[in-house]
């Protein structure tokens, strides 16, 4: 048949049009719509009305998901108006070019049936597939949908786009391997070879300091000095920072709008404005804490004057330390680990360079004998400036990190009401911890300092114990840190989620992981303490060198309780409970003074010092008992004891004739070889591979799991 011209349309057979026909789209040059009267009762029949609307349409059957909408009960369900209801006439003409216009917008709220989702704009068709691939972390799949979808939102009058080309697919990512603990090691990487390079050239600045100073009354005079400031900001700001705002921080990111930048803002200009308060407070108050820290120092009027001197040059520190400190907690809450373990080998660096300056131009200690009385006021301002901007520059490397965060830091005073509060509440029983565990270092500083002067021989007073310290906590700085600070935001967040299981399996996870390194080094400082210090503090003369090494030796084992502590109070600083902390601190405070003290009345003046460092382990023994106990009633009686226990004695075990037979060997060619630096190379490379392939040998046998999981960590970094 054929269509009547346009002059006939809407005539008809009686010349009157249908008014009831749907309402034909103007065509070009025509002002409205004429009826159509082929399009009458086009839409009068609907064979679908009563079927279900899901059915409709058999492409929207097949993305309907029903398992996330499903149908309504019966006897709820609305009957829907016509769907086939003459629509209104649209503002635009459709484009014949289009094979399907965009479908009205969904209403408001909830509804029965979202075949695109309440945005178009933005939606992506998701199934279970897409689900379980974003679990994984796999880039989705490109949807092949989609160029339907931008076809019917280009709008009308524009013809479609022609199909993208298909994109490539993505390369089939590897299986992640070692679950959970390979994961923290992983995280942990980073932070141990920032932290390793950092000890290993704090030893150097060590070893330089005593070469410049030595080991008698000069070089504790420094030593003092320079720990001061340290102990000063532990005491005031220090001990919160480190332990109570990591939580906060992580919180105040997960809950502020802004991320917590604010809360940053606020806190790291809270801290410059107390810390510049307590740099002027201490620098006018140096001469009364040197002799807090030591009465033999300032009962010797040409000690006194160098430790103040070199005390007003150090103090300054204090403020660069607690803006670093701040800096790097806000780092570690964002994820970024690295920058707080590798910004301190700046500060050795300079310091290296400063004490080789100093030998340079005044000869080592051995050379020139200088000491308290023969220092030149010249060479004191140089270790002093050196050592002020050592810190400084640590500081300030800290900035490029932190913007490339994207943090920004503006000052902000507006303190009152945005939860510094609550948080300087946690900080202040943080602050009781960290003045008991102070206390009982002043006793020991004034202790040691006066066994040293009584004993007249070198490497038996404070610099020696300062020394052998430095060694034995390198691999707690190395290991047990950088472990538990990628677990402690994750352990703050199962804390805040009250997760107690979580909490638990952290904890357990830290203590087995750090144990795999800190046993079988524990047992080697007390096997090769002697060549080990006879090797490095040559420089300071045999006597001071072995000395040190039996002081090394002492220290040895409490290594262990030593570690353990620190990962058990992690968990109390998750639920912010400062106070157990306090308490445990306290006792363990309380026995390491009272076992130094009997020890400097018993023993003779040359092994005092050696008991010390005997007590110190002990103490730490007793207190881990106590924080232990609190610690599993807190979590429900369950820290997963059996499992962490099982694990060191096992490990203790493999250690046991590993220690001896090593210990034996370096014994011996120390003796045939001599203390020189040749016989002590060889005596201990000698003995630490013996004792390490013992251990190994065991360890194995005993199939430990925490330590093969290291293993094949090591071998996949390697490629093997």
């Amino acid at each position: 048949m054929n269509a009547p011209y346009d002059g006939d349309r809407g005539q008809g057979a009686g010349g009157a049009g249908a008014p009831s026909g749907p309402p034909v789209p103007p065509g070009p040059g025509q002002d409205g719509a004429v009826p159509d009267p082929y399009l009458q009762h086009a839409y009068d029949h609907d064979p679908y009305r009563f079927q279900d609307l899901a059915a409709q349409d058999p492409v929207a059957e097949a993305l309907y998901d029903r398992a996330s909408h499903p149908p309504p009960p019966p006897g709820t369900y609305q009957e829907p108006q016509a769907l086939y209801q003459q629509p209104p006439a649209a503002q635009y003409p459709p484009d014949p070019r289009i094979w399907a216009q965009t479908p009205p917008p969904e209403p408001a709220g909830p509804s029965r049936h979202l075949p695109y989702g309440d945005d178009a704009a933005t939606t992506q068709y998701v199934g279970v597939d897409d689900l379980v691939t974003q679990a994984a972390e796999v880039p989705a799949e490109p949807d092949a949908f989609a160029h339907l979808f931008r076809d019917q939102q280009q709008g009308s009058g524009r013809p479609p786009e022609p199909p993208a080309e298909p994109e490539a697919a993505p390369a089939p990512v590897p299986p992640k391997s070692g679950g959970r603990a390979a994961g923290i090691l992983k995280s942990s990487a980073l932070m141990a070879a920032g932290t390793l390079v950092s000890r290993l050239t704090g030893f150097v600045r060590s070893l330089v300091i005593t070469a410049a100073l030595g080991a008698a009354l000069l070089g504790d005079s420094f030593t003092i000095a320079y720990t001061l400031p340290t102990m000063i900001y532990i005491l005031t700001v220090g001990g919160g920072l480190n332990s109570v705002f990591v939580p906060q921080l992580v919180r105040s990111m997960k809950d502020d709008a802004d991320g917590g930048e604010a809360y940053a803002n606020r806190l790291l200009t809270l801290v410059m404005v107390a810390l510049g308060a307590i740099v002027a407070l201490a620098v006018f108050a140096s001469p009364w804490l040197i002799h807090t820290m030591s009465p033999t120092i300032a009962n010797d009027a040409a000690a006194n004057s160098v430790a103040v001197t070199f005390a007003r040059y150090c103090l300054p520190t204090i403020f660069f330390m607690g803006v670093h400190v701040v800096m790097g907690q806000i780092l570690n809450a964002r994820g970024k680990f690295g920058a707080m373990m590798w910004t301190p080998v700046l500060n050795n660096i300079v310091m290296i360079v400063t004490f080789g300056l100093f030998i340079w131009v005044y000869g080592s200690s051995a050379e020139s004998r200088m000491g308290v009385e023969t220092i030149p006021p010249e060479g004191v301002r140089l270790l002093g400036v050196g050592t002020l901007l050592g810190l400084v520059v640590q500081a300030l490397a800290m900035i490029p990190y932190l913007r490339e965060t994207g943090f920004r830091f503006r000052p902000r005073f507006d303190w009152k009401g945005h939860g510094l509060g609550k948080t300087v509440r946690l900080a202040k029983w943080t602050v009781l911890f960290v003045l008991a565990n102070q206390a009982g270092v002043i006793v020991v500083t004034q202790l040691a300092t006066s066994a040293g002067k009584l004993s007249g021989k070198d490497g038996t007073g404070f610099l020696a114990y300062s020394n052998a310290q430095l060694i034995w906590g390198m691999p707690q700085a190395i290991i047990t840190v950088s472990v538990m600070a990628a677990l402690l935001p994750r352990i703050s967040r199962a804390a805040h989620d009250n997760d107690p299981g979580a909490v638990r399996d952290d904890i357990s996870q830290g203590l087995r992981n750090s144990a795999v390194a800190i046993v079988p080094v524990a047992f080697t400082f007390l096997a090769l303490g002697l060549p080990m210090c006879t090797l490095l503090y040559a420089s300071s003369g045999t006597e001071a060198a072995r000395s040190m090494g039996f002081i090394l030796m002492a220290f040895g084992l409490g290594l262990i309780p030593y570690s353990v502590q620190y990962v058990v109070l992690r968990g109390f600083y998750a639920y912010e409970d400062t106070r157990t902390p306090f308490y445990n601190t306290v006792i363990v405070a309380a026995v390491n003074a009272a076992v130094s003290a009997l020890c400097y009345v018993v023993l003779p003046a040359r092994w005092a010092v050696i008991g010390m460092a005997g007590a110190y382990g002990l103490a730490y023994a007793v207190g881990v008992g106590i924080a232990w106990r609190r610690l599993r009633n807190r979590l429900g009686g369950d820290l997963d004891g059996a499992r962490v226990v099982r694990t060191y004695a096992r490990l203790c075990l493999a250690a046991v004739p590993a220690a001896v037979v090593g210990g034996a060997v370096g014994f011996a060619l120390l003796k045939t070889l001599g203390e020189g630096a040749g016989g002590s190379v060889v005596a201990l490379v000698c003995g630490s591979v013996v004792l390490l392939g013992i251990f190994y040998v065991a360890a194995r046998k005993m199939r430990i799991e925490e330590l093969n999981g290291m293993v094949g960590m090591v071998r996949g970094r390697l490629g093997r």
